[in-house]
């Protein structure tokens, strides 16, 4: 038996010895102005009509009742750790009543935070 002779690997050009200074490209100029504004619009950028109001999340209340037949649930959670849930007519009515009655007096939401004026 021969053994086949290794195919030789490829090589790697060897790196430049001498430095050179990068070209810098040439400066764009500006050419006219802004095409497509009519004379005397402003063109500042006008508030975000989303603006941020300070109102945050505090207590969510979310209500299964996928229709007739089938059994409601709820769920109500909060920023305190509060955390309910329950199945059933007349459990997610008297969870949505403490949902309510704990709004009004858990210790995360402050005045700052209630809705004030829309």
């Amino acid at each position: 038996m021969t053994t086949r002779a290794r195919p030789t690997l490829k090589r790697l050009t060897p790196a430049t010895t001498g430095q050179t200074a990068a070209v810098p490209a040439a400066p764009t100029g500006a050419v006219g102005g802004r095409k497509g504004v009519a004379e005397g619009v402003p063109t500042a950028c006008r508030p975000d009509p989303h603006g941020d109001d300070g109102r945050r999340p505090v207590a969510w209340l979310h209500i299964t009742a996928p229709g007739r037949g089938t059994v409601p649930s709820a769920r109500s959670w909060c920023l305190c750790g509060r955390d309910r849930f329950t199945t059933g007519h007349n459990r997610v009515l008297a969870l949505i009543d403490d949902h309510d009655h704990h709004r009004t007096h858990c210790p995360r939401r402050t005045a700052s935070q209630e809705g004030q004026a829309a």
